[in-house]
């Protein structure tokens, strides 16, 4: 936990620098940080209540009225009594508090578009999907539900594939380089003998980042297996295993197979709970190591 808490401090700092938070004015304007929110706020919500914009920012009564008339008195603003309820006042941008907010709003894309100037498109992509990830994990919205894509293999999936199981299983099982090799073979032997008429593979993305992965493999004529299901612990609890299995399950299914199998292990708890649901039936156990290795199987 320490060591969490200083690398996020280290990088609120860093991040402060950048952006400019330290100096008094933001890019130019007579204004500081929490009054450009203010007039941001405004221009994106129209005619607000004030009690609003304090609860929003969290922005003290007293510091907030001060801040308004200041605005007014520029002729930034206007204030006013509402209509239902006079005890409330609410704010609204006047013609000239649009015009300055637009040519702040410019200058700060401009801002941003320096600083991703030298940056590659792939980088982009990684920065914007981490900022997301922070603010869905840091926000604690439990109610808000998560969206998630689920594709084909692409070039690098693979290599994902392998990285994934190694470490997850490391982290969480305790299995070591000769489980990533187990599964680096299997990856290979998956390519090596791919037909897309009796092969197929899944990869999940959740707010633009791989999030797990199934994979349907040719045994025999008859029977399918089921290789290298993984869920990101980031994104258990949406289905993501049940989904992937079922498709599985459906494209084996269409593709005339008559049995489907899949290989796991005895303390992968919640994999076994999601074959069992889906039809799968344990008809095998064997000792290996510190492991059970179990044999499901399912009619298709």
């Amino acid at each position: 936990m320490e060591r969490h808490v200083a690398e996020i401090r280290s990088f609120n700092r860093f991040y402060t620098r950048l952006i400019g938070v330290l100096e008094q004015r933001v890019l130019g304007t007579p204004y500081s940080l929490t009054e450009m929110r203010v007039l941001f706020e405004l221009d994106h919500r129209g005619r607000t209540e004030a009690s609003e914009l304090r609860r929003l920012l969290g922005i003290d009564a007293g510091y907030l009225s001060r801040m308004l008339g200041g605005f007014e008195t520029e002729g930034l603003v206007v204030r006013s009594r509402s209509a239902t309820d006079a005890r409330r006042q609410v704010v609204e941008l006047t013609g000239k508090g649009k015009a300055s907010f637009a040519d702040f709003d410019e200058r700060a894309a401009e801002e941003v578009r320096g600083l991703l100037a030298d940056v590659s498109d792939e980088d982009r992509e990684r920065l914007v999907a981490s900022m997301a990830t922070i603010e869905r994990i840091l926000a604690r919205e439990p109610g808000t539900s998560r969206s998630y894509v689920i594709r084909p293999p692409r070039t690098g999936d693979m290599s994902w594939v392998v990285y994934r199981h190694g470490v997850l299983y490391s982290q969480e099982q305790g299995w070591g380089m000769d489980f990533e090799a187990l599964v680096a073979r299997i990856t290979a032997d998956y390519m090596d003998g791919y037909d897309p008429r009796y092969d197929a593979g899944w990869i999940v993305e959740v707010d633009g980042e791989r999030a797990g992965c199934v994979f349907c493999a040719r045994k025999d004529d008859e029977t399918a297996q089921l290789r290298m299901l993984l869920v990101e612990p980031s994104a258990r609890g949406m289905g993501i295993g049940t989904r992937l299995v079922d498709e599985c399950v459906r494209f084996a299914r269409e593709a005339g197979y008559r049995r489907m199998v899949l290989w796991t292990r005895d303390v992968l708890v919640g994999a076994r709970r999601i074959y069992q649901a889906a039809g799968f039936e344990l008809i095998e156990k064997r000792p290996a190591g510190d492991v059970v290795e179990e044999v499901w199987a399912r009619d298709l």
